[in-house]
């Protein structure tokens, strides 16, 4: 649903307001230039060498300490990072006097690509020493994960060599130290108050209990990769492989796993802070300001987002009424939200027509691609169920590199007129779309295919108001759905900021939600929850869109006939993750080249 010119201004008006305030964590003084044209290559400058010598050597130290991979060593043993408190505050100090290195370089005396590539180094760094500062590491666990769903990512994975298996038996060889090391971190935090509320804990053990109470290792997630090996591999070798696995997975992993729930449910839950502000926590107000600024690459205020997420609730509402009228509704608008929750005609009956729609609209976007985008990732995604013992507490659906995840839990809960917003969001030209395409980036540093959240999550949800110009929703539900996913975004940046800020209570901001978004209860209170214990995390989505559309608007107006949409995109896309500063600058030199691709052209 494209924006009329006086919609766009008055967008336009909010969000230049928010970024006159804005300013960056990292903060340089001087403007971030645009990179090179592709072809060309900018004369290097003294001060880049320094700068590259520092994050050159940060990111070897990085790798040493299994805080990140290295890509040229796919096959290398990883195993797990220390994270008692020794090596988490040895990390503190680390990145303290990166912090202090980079601060004697100007910013100015930079070449433009290595500005570009400071603003985002420099960002990083100041979010990781700020976690170490505020001791994060004693809260390895949220309403929404933890340390312990963590581990199974790599169960879940294929895996294709014989030394990626021996690697993957290492891990699991691991897990009771690693283990043994964040409940030392817990205890910590429960000593200071440091812990998500415990009404949003209820039921977090269940992912522990899969293991613990699964019949044989077989039965657990641990074994997955063992069940289809490749059929290249010699069967005498996959079965001492799988031997080894048994034996692991028996005598380490299962009694981690218990030792772990009997600490979680017999000390950890009970004890747990009863207290919902970010601000009632240790470090109070600077702690919930630091997640604002690693969220939103910002440092605009909570009361300042507060007040952007009441003006944009209000616009949205507005689009809300008018498709009510278009469907002929007669009724308030909490009507309506009542008749979506409950007309069996919006759901599914089995997980596989949820999965089957899902895949339709993946289909569609495939149809448009070529219109909006210049530039294609190689990397393809499948559609696959969230696990069974994730699933209760998971979002609708999430998305990354190669996998589109649909929750069919609870399939009352799952509209499938919020299920095309929710597909182009979390597939493509969303997550599984973005994400590849920066990890496909050629010539940047490593630290560049890290996520920003505000960047990535303003992405996703900005391509979800771009599905309504390409045509994927089929019907007005469906833009209604998009509209209340829309709603759901903005809502959050007054719940986030109103329970961590304002004294809001967990019923306040789940009436919140149910009152303004055609979310089921069941996704309410998951959400309402996962934004208690994960304080800023949910202001990363509307604020990263609004900067989007806000660069958009501007390359439309400045570039009138020579503005391509395709160009446009693909010059978001090209730089990876990026502070939302950074890609407005990146916007305005776009528009002073005139808009044109950042990629070469062929032939």
């Amino acid at each position: 649903m494209d924006w009329d010119s006086m919609e766009k201004k008055k967008l336009s008006a909010v969000i230049s307001t928010a970024f006159v305030v804005m300013g960056l964590a990292m903060a340089p003084a001087a403007s971030v230039a645009a990179a090179p044209a592709a072809g060309k290559t900018a004369q290097a400058t003294p001060a880049d060498a320094r700068f590259k010598d520092i994050y050159t050597r940060e990111w070897k130290w990085r790798v040493a300490e299994k805080l990140e991979r290295d890509d040229d060593a796919p096959d290398a043993s990883r195993g797990f990072a220390r994270v008692d408190a020794p090596a988490q505050e040895a990390r503190r100090v680390y990145w303290a006097g990166i912090l202090k290195q980079l601060d004697a370089i100007k910013p100015a005396s930079l070449s433009p690509a290595e500005r570009i590539n400071f603003a985002v180094y420099r960002a990083q760094i100041a979010s990781l020493h700020d976690a170490q500062v505020f001791r994060e590491f004693e809260q390895p666990v949220n309403a929404d994960s933890a340390f312990w769903t963590g581990v199974t990512y790599g169960a879940r994975r294929p895996l294709k060599t014989t030394q990626a298996y021996r690697n993957y038996l290492d891990q699991l060889e691991g897990i009771p130290a690693y283990f043994d090391e964040e409940i030392g971190n817990m205890r910590a935090g429960l000593a200071r108050g440091f812990t998500p509320p415990k009404v949003t804990l209820a039921g977090r053990e269940s992912t522990l209990l899969s293991v613990t109470e699964a019949k044989t290792p077989q039965d657990t997630v641990f074994y997955g990769p063992f069940k289809e090996m490749p059929s290249t591999m010699p069967a005498a070798e996959q079965e001492a492989l799988r031997r080894q696995a048994v034996a692991i997975i028996a005598d380490k992993v299962q009694p981690a796993h218990a030792k772990t729930l009997a600490f979680f449910r017999d000390e950890y839950v009970p004890k747990a802070r009863t207290t919902l502000a970010a601000q009632d926590m240790p470090g109070g107000k600077d702690y919930y300001q630091s997640k604002i600024v690693e969220f939103t690459t910002t440092n605009l205020t909570a009361d300042q987002i507060h007040a952007i997420g009441l003006a944009e609730m209000a616009k949205i509402r507005a689009e809300m009424h008018a498709i009510m009228q278009q469907v002929g509704f007669k009724g308030d608008l909490q009507a309506f939200l009542q008749f979506l929750r409950t007309d069996p005609q919006f759901y599914a009956k089995t997980p596989a027509e949820l999965l089957k729609s899902a895949a339709w609209t993946a289909k569609r976007f495939d149809a448009k691609a070529d219109q909006y985008f210049g530039h294609l990732p190689r990397r393809r995604f499948a559609i696959v169920p969230v696990p069974d013992d994730q699933a209760p507490f998971w979002t609708a659906g999430r998305g990354g590199p190669g996998m589109y995840w649909v929750n069919t839990y609870n399939l009352p809960a799952r509209p499938l007129y919020s299920l095309p917003a929710l597909t182009l969001h979390e597939s493509a030209p969303g997550h599984a779309f973005q994400i590849p395409l920066a990890q496909e980036q050629k010539g940047v540093p490593p630290f560049r295919r890290a996520y920003i959240s505000a960047y990535g999550e303003g992405w996703a949800l900005y391509t979800e108001r771009l599905g309504a110009e390409m045509g994927i929703y089929e019907t007005p539900y469906e833009v209604f759905g998009m509209l209340s996913y829309q709603a759901w975004r903005a809502s959050r940046l007054v719940v986030d900021t109103g329970v961590h800020a304002k004294g809001w209570t967990r019923e306040q901001a789940q009436a919140y939600l149910m009152e303004n978004t055609a979310l089921s209860k069941h996704e309410v209170e998951t959400e309402v929850d996962r934004y208690i214990s994960w304080p800023g995390q949910a202001l990363s989505y509307y604020l990263g869109q609004m900067a989007i559309q806000e660069a958009r608007a501007r390359a439309e107006k400045a570039l009138g006939p020579k503005f391509d949409i395709r160009n446009f995109h693909d010059t978001v896309l090209h730089m990876g993750s990026v502070p939302l500063p950074v890609l407005q600058q990146r916007i305005d030199a776009f528009i002073a080249d005139g808009g044109p691709s950042p990629y070469p052209k062929e032939g």
